[in-house]
């Protein structure tokens, strides 16, 4: 396209306030824009310039008909955008935070929007990185953030991830493959929190592991010491290795996936944890169900489930979920000990997933006390108009 040629334009409905995007709001959906016959024939991926009713200029975005977020914004400014000066100037931008809080090269390096990257997600271990393109714009930019992660960082291998929900709501393949280099042909060891976890880079779920919860991992290693621990959904082992790093007497991980066993149990053996750690394969609720009829109790049980309410559809039977969870777990508890809740359901917020928690609670004839709130660490930054990027919440009870 000729440096002088304006980008194509797409408006707001009259009635849509611009104060949203105007307040740093970074997506604008289908039914909030005038959809004529030309607008609905956009190119997935074309960059427009989005304007209010009134034709003034509010954004420079990127489009994709086909969901239900038509428009991402890239800039604030109608200066043509080259998106790979743009791929280069916001990873460099995230890399610089990630270099001034991480003391070793493990980490989320782009966290999508709030790194201003729509729909990107990076993780980095160590010489390799994993990434998730959940839009258009992203898929499009593959080869730009390449060749932006080559330069930053010479790694070994760079793994496109594509098995996630929103690819399937963009309108995107599930088609993964290597981009650059190769991957471990081994599990690869992670340093997190004094622990070693064994990530799957290629056949793991998501980009191989969750650093969302490294602050809580922390917080329950600090409070883990000669306890015994209940990990439940554990995947890799998260919660259940942490605690033995801080000293728990003992701890059992729970999950139904036998290959996140399998490198949760390899990771006990790394750090030397294997005589103090179990693990049980099953549903977790009914694991829990057993454990409780065999009047099992620990000092600390940690609940990490997948999302139960993705989305606001399921917003109702997932918090009743989460309710569930915490009665049946309630009851494993030692009097005086700490019950460990999460969600990282995007639709249920803090205070509908506490009330959930607290009224499991309380059906289970248990009193209460939230000791510590956590969330996802600062490679997770959260995009302050945004609340779908803060889904990650953690409650610590005392009971």
């Amino acid at each position: 396209m000729d440096s002088n040629e304006k980008y194509t334009i797409i408006r707001l409905k009259p009635k849509v306030s611009s104060a949203k995007i105007l307040a740093g709001f970074p997506w604008v959906y289908d039914n909030e824009l005038v959809l004529d016959r030309r607008t609905k024939k956009l190119t997935s991926g074309k960059v427009v310039e989005l304007q209010d009713s009134e034709r003034n200029f509010l954004a420079t975005a990127v489009v994709n008909p086909n969901s239900k977020i038509f428009a991402r914004v890239l800039t604030n400014t109608p200066k043509r955008v080259e998106e790979s000066e743009l791929v280069l100037k916001r990873i460099n931008k995230a890399k610089s935070l990630r270099d001034s809080i991480f003391k070793e090269p493990y980490y989320r390096l782009v966290n999508s929007e709030a790194d201003q990257m729509p729909g990107t997600i990076i993780d980095r271990f160590g010489s390799f990185f994993v990434i998730q393109l959940n839009s258009v714009w992203s898929e499009n930019n593959l080869e730009n953030i390449t060749k932006v992660l080559v330069q930053l960082f010479n790694p070994d291998g760079i793994f496109k991830n594509s098995n996630s929900r929103a690819r399937a709501l963009e309108g995107l393949d599930d088609r993964s493959l290597i981009v650059h280099g190769s991957l471990p042909s081994a599990p690869l060891e992670v340093p997190m929190n004094g622990a070693i976890y064994m990530a799957d880079l290629n056949q793991g779920q998501k980009t191989g592991l969750f650093y969302d919860q490294r602050q809580n991992h922390a917080f329950l290693a600090s409070i883990s010491k000669n306890k015994t621990v209940l990990d439940v959904f554990s995947h890799v082992g998260g919660f259940a290795l942490a605690a033995l790093a801080g000293g728990a007497a003992e701890a059992t991980a729970i999950d139904s996936s036998q290959a996140a066993l399998d490198l949760a149990e390899q990771g006990a053996i790394v750090n030397g944890f294997e005589s103090a750690f179990s693990v049980i394969k099953d549903d977790a609720f009914n694991a829990l169900k057993c454990l409780r009829s065999e009047e099992k109790k620990f000092d600390i049980v940690v609940c990490d489930p997948p999302a139960f309410a993705p989305s606001k559809q399921a917003l109702s039977s997932g918090l009743r979920a989460y309710e569930r969870l915490a009665r049946i777990s309630a009851d494993l508890v030692e009097e005086g000990g700490i019950l460990v809740l999460c969600s990282c359901s995007h639709a249920a917020s803090l205070l509908k997933f506490r009330e959930s928690c607290i009224r499991g609670i309380n059906l289970a004839g248990r009193n209460s006390s939230i000791i510590f709130t956590g969330f996802a660490g600062p490679d997770h930054p959260v995009h302050p108009m945004l609340s779908e990027n803060g889904y990650l919440k953690s409650l610590f009870l005392s009971l």
